[in-house]
């Protein structure tokens, strides 16, 4: 089994996000921690593998904790999962060794897939640390390990379409209190702007969304999106 410590600083994020991971075969939650100390304090007991790491804690921020952990000497690994989608903080997370960022909002399908391409990681980093040295064809695996392929369309949605994109743009609409821009949904769900333009088109021209146009001071109309519900 792999240990996972859940770090957010919001009890019910924590508490959602432990149950994702409870549904993932070979993954278990050994603790929650909702700060940078209460986090420290679970690594320094020992017995983790993998934290889930939000960026935005009370007392110090998630990268400030993993500089930590790594100046301490704890290898645990890290995945963020934060709703921090600047490039600068994406670079410094990637200096610092986080193997997937995964940004807020995101659906359990997204997630399921870096949790399982961190046990094939594992899995690989186990079957070609026998050999005592890894050639070029083995550090390949390793580093292929953590790629995550494109999940394929699925029946019903255009091509290039896929389950876990719509869900996610589902989810920022419906929990919206106001129409939202292709613009406002690519920034809240980390996707490009071109990317959240194709697939709202799709949603409403299948009912999903209602489209209204909102008229400024350049005469052209900007196109927003609201839930419509069933």
């Amino acid at each position: 089994m792999i240990d996972v410590l859940v770090v957010d600083d919001d009890f019910r994020v924590a508490e959602i996000n432990a149950k994702y991971v409870g549904k993932v075969p070979g993954f278990r939650v050994a603790a929650r921690a909702h700060s940078a100390a209460q986090a420290l304090a679970a690594v320094e007991r020992g017995a983790i593998d993998l934290v889930l790491l939000d960026h935005y804690l009370p007392d110090r921020t998630g990268l400030e904790l993993v500089h930590r952990m790594r100046e301490q000497g704890h290898g645990a690994d890290v995945i963020m999962i934060t709703a921090a989608g600047d490039v600068a903080t994406v670079q410094h997370a990637m200096r610092l060794g986080a193997l997937h960022y995964l940004v807020k909002p995101f659906t359990f399908a997204a997630l399921r897939t870096r949790l399982d391409s961190y046990a094939a990681l594992r899995r690989t980093v186990d079957r070609v640390g026998g050999r005592g040295v890894a050639g070029q064809e083995q550090v390949d695996r390793i580093f292929g390990a953590l790629r995550t392929a494109p999940a394929p369309s699925a029946p019903g949605l255009p091509s290039g379409h896929t389950v876990p994109t719509t869900d996610l743009i589902c989810d920022v609409l419906h929990s919206a209190d106001h129409p939202l821009s292709a613009h406002e949904v690519a920034a809240r769900t980390g996707l490009s702007r071109s990317t959240a333009q194709r697939y709202l088109r799709h949603l409403e021209q299948a009912g999903r969304l209602r489209l209204s146009l909102k008229y400024g001071d350049t005469g052209r109309p900007e196109h927003r999106y609201a839930w419509v519900a069933p």
